[in-house]
């Protein structure tokens, strides 16, 4: 069963439910404790998240990465449960074919991708191609040549991944005749690099940019059994392996946005990686920070830079010191 699927029978049981639950109040004369537990269906999301914001503030307390205020926490909480409503309640369920791939073949476009530099988005975990409607609508408009995948199986391996991620860069090559940049958001990143290990890519791509991807792992795979979940669980044997098998040059194309605020990828700066061009951004939750402006600037930016990315590995994050097992300082943007 794909995402979409599963996440429209969820959607409607909910519905169904909340309703049963607020028809009992009516017929008992409004009882108001089924009233309170219709609303607590609806919103329960938004203490479980709770849960995680706490988690990751415990967690992050030695983080080199700028400690978050409590103001900052507190604003990432209400917009990861709002938005959650809007991606998991409909975008995913419902629009994820909202708008098609662009590659200028068989798409209805019919020109203006070749000689375009494209993109490969890649989701994260328990998402699908829908989490990138936003950038896909920005996309479409500024004419560029643009793939959004769907892992599947979607509790499968992140090795299983690496092929579609080849079909992907394939075609757009094709399509364009240039090497095209790979977007990752969350597990992606990982999907990503599991792809420039088995297909050696490293020379077919313009770089890489990796949002809250948890390069090294995160705590809140502990809470995960499916085999991509394990995959992620820190210092674990798959991620590893994965790091074993990688030429420590490689990390130089990499651009890597991470958050404080991050309530999914914890200790914070798991996100980043080694010599990569590492980039701090304030106040944004998991999902959030694919919204925030610097990130599609940036892919903006590298997509119409012919240059090789360079690492900025010797910034510094102001305030902070770097950790023993990271090499690059990250840099942070307001």
């Amino acid at each position: 069963m794909t995402l979409a699927r599963l996440l429209q029978a969820l959607v409607l049981l909910l519905l169904l439910w909340v309703a049963a639950w607020l028809a009992g109040a009516v017929y008992w004369g409004a009882a108001w404790w089924l009233v309170a537990i219709a609303w607590l269906l609806v919103f329960a999301h938004v203490l479980v998240m709770a849960l995680e914001f706490a988690l990751q503030a415990w967690f992050n307390r030695s983080d080199p990465a700028p400690r978050a205020t409590a103001r900052e926490l507190l604003r990432a909480w209400a917009s990861e449960s709002i938005g959650a409503v809007a991606v998991f309640g409909w975008r995913l369920p419902f629009r994820a074919r909202r708008f098609a791939d662009l590659v200028g073949h068989g798409d209805g476009d019919g020109s203006g991708a070749s000689g375009r530099r494209g993109v490969v988005l890649v989701h994260g975990f328990a998402c699908n191609r829908g989490i990138w409607n936003p950038w896909l609508r920005r996309l479409h408009d500024l004419g560029v040549p643009c793939i959004a995948l769907d892992l599947l199986p979607l509790f499968g391996s992140i090795d299983r991944y690496a092929p579609l991620i080849e079909d992907a860069v394939r075609r757009l090559t094709q399509a364009t005749g240039r090497a095209p940049l790979l977007v990752a958001h969350s597990m992606g990143g990982l999907a990503v690099r599991a792809w420039l290990r088995d297909f050696d890519g490293d020379a077919r791509i313009h770089g890489v940019v990796t949002v809250a991807s948890p390069h090294r792992g995160t705590w809140m795979a502990r809470f995960g059994f499916a085999p991509n979940a394990r995959e992620m669980r820190p210092d674990g044997p798959w991620l590893r392996a994965l790091a074993a098998a990688e030429p420590p040059e490689r990390y130089r194309r990499f651009t890597c946005f991470y958050s404080h605020c991050d309530n999914i990828v914890v200790p914070c700066s798991a996100a980043t990686l080694p010599g990569a061009d590492d980039r701090h951004l304030r106040g944004h939750g998991h999902v959030h920070l694919l919204q925030h402006p610097a990130v599609f600037d940036e892919v903006l930016r590298r997509l119409q830079d012919d240059a090789v990315p360079r690492s900025t590995a010797n910034s510094r994050s102001p305030g902070k010191t770097e950790p023993a097992s990271i090499s690059g300082r990250p840099r942070t943007s307001a």
